[in-house]
This record gives C-alpha cells, sequence and structure tokens, in this order.
C-alpha cells in the first residue's frame, strides 16, 4: 500500500472529528456549552488537617444560585469534587459548574469564568490534520517544509500574543510592588509520595499559611514556594506579601518572585525569535 495513504487515513479520521465537534458547537450540544456556570460564595472555611494530601485542597462550604430556578443551595467539596481550592477566605467568589438540571452534581471552579463554545476538542483534531498535511510536505518536498509548516505558525501566534504576555508580565510585576505586607502563620504541611514506573518514590510537601489581611479578611492559603525547610516549618510565623485587588495573589518572597517574572519575560522574548528564525530559514532553504 502506498505510504500516502496513512496521512489520508491520518487526516480523515482526525477531520471527521474536527467537523462533528464544531457542528455540535454550533447545535449547542458541547459539554460546555450544557454546562451552568453559577457563582458561589464561600460561606466557611476549613483548615486543612497537618499530613493530609495537597490535592484535596482547601474545604470550603460555598452557597450559589440556580440561575434557571432562582433556588438557593449550600454545599461542601470537603476535599472533592472540581478543582482544588488553593485559596479561601469568607465571601470569596468561586465557579460553580453542573450538568443542567442537576444541581447538585456540582464542580467547584478555581476562578470564575464565562464558559467557551466547547472548541477545545475540534480545535485539537484540526492541529493534526493540519501536522499530517505539513509531514507529507516535508517527505515529499523536503526538511524546508517541516520548519515553514510547523515553526511559521508558531512564530506568527507568539508574535501575535507577545505584546499581550509582555501587558500582563508587566502587571503582574507592579501587583509585585503594590503588595501589603502582613503576619502569617504556616498551620499545616501537606505531603503526598508518589511512585512512577522505575520504583522512584518522590515527596511533595505543601505548607498551607493564614493571615489576615489589612482590612479585616482571614485567607488560608497553599505556599508552595518561599520556605527553605517546607518539611519542619508547621507552627513557623512568616511574612505574606499579598495583592489587595485579588487576595488570591500572594507570595512569600516578593524579590524572587520579582526575578521570576521577568526571566520569564525574557525567555518568551528570545523563544519567539528563535522560532521566527527557524520558519526564516525554512523559507530561504525552499
Amino acid at each position: 500500500m502506498d505510504w500516502h495513504m496513512y496521512p489520508v487515513l491520518w487526516c480523515g479520521v482526525f477531520g471527521t472529528w474536527a467537523l462533528v465537534g464544531y457542528g455540535l458547537s454550533l447545535a449547542g450540544m458541547t459539554r460546555a456549552q450544557r454546562t451552568v456556570r453559577a457563582i458561589g460564595r464561600i460561606e466557611r472555611v476549613g483548615e486543612p488537617r497537618h499530613g493530609s494530601s495537597p490535592k484535596d485542597g482547601i474545604a470550603v462550604v460555598v452557597s450559589f444560585q440556580d440561575p434557571s430556578t432562582g433556588e438557593e443551595f449550600t454545599v461542601t467539596n470537603d476535599g472533592g469534587p472540581g478543582e482544588r481550592i488553593s485559596v479561601a477566605w469568607t465571601g470569596r467568589e468561586i465557579g460553580v459548574h453542573y450538568p443542567r438540571g442537576r444541581p447538585h452534581d456540582f464542580r467547584f471552579a478555581d476562578h470564575r469564568s464565562e464558559g467557551g463554545r466547547g472548541l477545545g476538542w475540534p480545535n485539537f483534531a484540526l492541529f493534526l490534520v493540519y501536522a499530517g498535511l505539513v509531514v507529507v510536505a516535508a517527505i515529499d518536498r523536503g526538511w524546508p517544509w517541516a520548519l515553514l509548516g510547523f515553526c511559521g505558525p508558531w512564530a506568527l501566534s507568539g508574535v501575535y500574543h507577545l505584546p499581550g504576555n509582555i501587558r500582563d508580565r508587566n502587571r503582574r510585576l507592579g501587583e509585585l510592588a503594590a503588595m501589603a505586607a502582613v503576619p502569617g502563620r504556616v498551620v499545616a504541611v501537606l505531603k503526598s509520595v508518589s511512585t512512577d514506573d522505575d520504583g522512584y518514590t518522590s515527596t511533595r510537601l505543601v505548607p498551607v499559611v493564614t493571615f489576615t489581611t489589612l482590612d479585616g479578611r482571614a485567607v488560608t492559603a497553599y505556599c508552595e514556594s518561599g520556605l527553605r525547610n517546607p518539611a519542619g516549618s508547621q507552627g513557623l510565623d512568616v511574612t505574606i506579601h499579598y495583592a489587595p485587588a485579588d487576595l488570591a495573589v500572594l507570595t512569600l518572597d516578593v524579590e524572587a518572585e520579582r526575578r521570576s517574572w521577568k526571566r520569564d519575560m525574557a525567555v518568551n522574548v528570545v523563544g519567539v525569535l528563535v522560532v521566527a528564525a527557524a520558519a526564516v530559514v525554512g523559507v530561504v532553504a525552499l
């Protein structure tokens, strides 16, 4: 059988997948479109148990209203469904997602979101179709088509998003400069142990801190960096830096955070330049 039949089959399968996904989206039948997205309010915050798993998140009691019926619900994750809640305070608004008409099958989302059209998987399938076409072109016409086909769109996407990424990083640096500092305390250290296929065991430690903001709100949060000895940090007094506009943005070491964001910005710019240069090499070599 001609080898071209393999990429034809590849493109046919994933092209069909993409078309079905786009059709479901147009009909309003994707999972994302059938999901109700309500706004929940944290009414009570539990304190994580020392030594428990960090996968559970902070246990919270949340109240929300079903947008279609107006009925009020009060539920708790108790380390259960949905995304991990890693920063919590009474009054914080989070997302509550559930299938239409089934509010008791809720899932928490750490951030509020407006949802989408469910195009993630169809777009991924379309990308796989494009990748198959680039591979065929590279085999038939030479390696420059691989550089142009893969690096060209990647470079254009990087150039398009780079200004926004730089603005986001500058905003983050501005938040770091405006952070307030308050005393806090490590109340627990969470622990998870995992073993890979080779039998190697790794241990992850996540300290949990509590602090009170300048306006009197009590916050409980995971703090995965900034402590030299997290294993023995329970009961340790620390200084918490937080953004008054968003209490979920916090750190123990402002300078280390600032250096990290500046380094990420430089890596982002260099990455776009390297990919763009590879695309140019492909064009010149055609």
